[in-house]
């Protein structure tokens, strides 16, 4: 018998046999609102002593609000570990926004020697992590239950309007200072979107886009392609089914045990969805699957499937003209423009050439709309052997990305 090599097919296997499960909405056990957020966290353990006091950082929980009700877990390392580190004042904010599907610990999957926060609260930066709406730590909302349809009603178009600006104000208010932002995969999309709309720019200092996200056509995701071209998404939607969630408990416990199969290769487990990763260890798959997918709403990844399917940047498409009418006041979704982006604002962007997601063709798009940027204000890495994973977890990250990011923002005024 031919040993496996990937653990592809038994996932695809495992998504359907384990869809009714996967694609459901859980009532809370502690209830919404503010009084309920400390205890959430309490018995959830809390990252903060799981990921960073453990390590031997200072770890500060904050909560944040959004316009809209929802109520954001944001994580602030405000310290490096080394007494050198801890003695300077004024340190820098440096704002983490992870991607779709993930929460602020994928930020922290590799040791601390080797993980982005650590390295740059070492390297002197005040650093916050914030968990967008929906994830696990950010389940709660003002008025809304989590199992309440309404709860899910939004796309990154929201995370956009509402989340992004309650944290960076957030931020802003706490330390006095513009921020630096750091983003992956959907939190660059964020930040982009908010620039070419002439919002944040008040306070923020410079932009770094990790695995970048603007245009969608040319992935070659095989599992967002399959979502996308058979209209899954929306399928589910139309069923009733608000919440996107992979990460239900039989299924990452059938995930953790085939991965304990000697001849099973786990780190291939993510190349239906990102691409061939060139440099994860097996060891770091079986960490993702202790904290990660993370549930997202179905209208966002709709909205996602959009892109793909258009080729567009535009705001959420109701594919109805009266209610585009009623949420944008004409027929058709308003775009973001990319090359409104501030020609003078200091961007690290890095890509790579083996990812699915962020692919090579749709980035020389979005540089096509950066070209008049001021050249001494960008600084554009390909890392042609990396995929998509590769910049959360690869043995070489901090060498290959985290360092000359590091480098590039020690080096603005």
């Amino acid at each position: 018998m031919k040993p496996l090599n990937t653990i592809s097919l038994n996932y695809t296997i495992l998504l359907i046999f384990c869809a009714p499960n996967l694609f459901c909405l859980k009532a809370p056990a502690n209830g919404t609102g503010e009084a309920a957020l400390a205890a959430q966290s309490s018995d959830r353990g809390g990252t903060c002593k799981s990921m960073v006091e453990s390590n031997g950082y200072d770890c500060e929980e904050h909560w944040v609000i959004t316009k809209d009700g929802y109520v954001l877990n944001v994580l602030r390392i405000p310290l490096g570990r080394f007494v050198g580190c801890r003695k300077a004042r004024n340190r820098p904010p440096v704002l983490l926004q992870h991607g779709m599907l993930l929460d602020a610990r994928s930020w922290m999957l590799l040791p601390p020697k080797r993980s982005l926060p650590f390295n740059l609260a070492d390297n002197g930066y005040d650093v916050w992590l914030v968990n967008s709406r929906g994830t696990e730590y950010s389940d709660g909302h003002t008025s809304l239950n989590n199992y309440d349809p309404a709860y899910w009603n939004w796309s990154w178009d929201e995370l956009v309007a509402y989340d992004l600006p309650a944290t960076f104000q957030y931020v802003y208010n706490q330390t006095g200072q513009k921020l630096h932002f750091v983003g992956h995969s959907q939190g660059t999309l964020m930040v982009m979107a908010a620039m070419s709309r002439d919002q944040l720019l008040n306070m923020l200092r410079s932009a770094a886009l990790l695995c970048p996200i603007a245009y969608l056509r040319h992935t070659t995701s095989l599992l967002s392609r399959f979502i996308t071209d058979n209209f899954i998404a929306e399928a589910l939607h139309s069923l009733g089914l608000y919440k996107f969630d992979l990460n239900d408990l039989i299924t990452m416990r059938t995930l953790k045990i085939i991965c304990r199969i000697p001849s099973v290769d786990c780190s291939n487990m993510f190349t239906p969805y990102t691409g061939q990763n060139c440099c994860i260890k097996r060891s770091k798959t079986e960490i993702f699957l202790d904290h990660q997918p993370q549930p997202t709403a179905m209208k966002n990844v709709i909205h996602m499937c959009q892109m793909v399917r258009r080729g567009t940047l535009t705001m959420y498409d109701y594919n109805d003209c009266d209610e585009n009418i009623k949420h944008y006041g004409q027929p058709t979704p308003p775009a973001y423009n990319m090359t409104c982006i501030p020609n003078d604002l200091p961007i690290f962007l890095s890509y790579g050439g083996a990812d699915a997601l962020s692919d090579v063709n749709d980035v020389k798009l979005l540089l096509d709309c950066l070209k008049h940027h001021d050249p001494g204000k960008i600084v554009v890495q390909c890392i042609e052997s990396y995929a998509h994973a590769d910049y959360l977890m690869a043995e070489k990250a901090k060498e290959d990305v985290y360092d000359p990011l590091i480098a590039f923002l020690n080096k603005l005024p």
